[in-house]
């Protein structure tokens, strides 16, 4: 197994997996990510992104019925683990430590 940190965009696809859930194939998690988050997302990108929580034990894949939109292929449906569930939580957890230590003050005036 790969590290165990969450890099950002690994935490977006992850919890995006979690969000789409049995609909958590690549081009689907990109489309959400970026209706959400309005930002420029590379197919690519996530398939990249998705190989590596795979590698770290983040995600498990299998491969969805084959359709003829898409030419015969199947999608590959990707479901968060136990120890992504785990991730998941450390990170919003550290997070969520360190923005109850942010000052209000650095705020002030935006």
């Amino acid at each position: 197994m790969k590290g165990t940190n969450l890099g950002e965009f690994e935490e977006l696809v992850l919890l995006t997996v979690g969000i789409l859930q049995e609909e958590a194939y690549s081009i689907a998690i990109a489309k959400e990510i970026k209706r959400v988050t309005k930002r420029h997302v590379i197919f690519a990108v996530v398939h990249s992104a998705l190989n590596r929580l795979e590698e770290k034990g983040y995600v498990d894949s299998k491969l969805g019925g084959a359709t003829q939109e898409r030419g015969g292929r199947s999608k590959r449906i990707f479901t968060i683990s136990a120890a992504g569930k785990k991730a998941l939580l450390r990170s919003k957890t550290q997070r969520d430590a360190l923005w109850s230590l942010m000052p209000k003050v650095v705020f002030k005036n935006i």
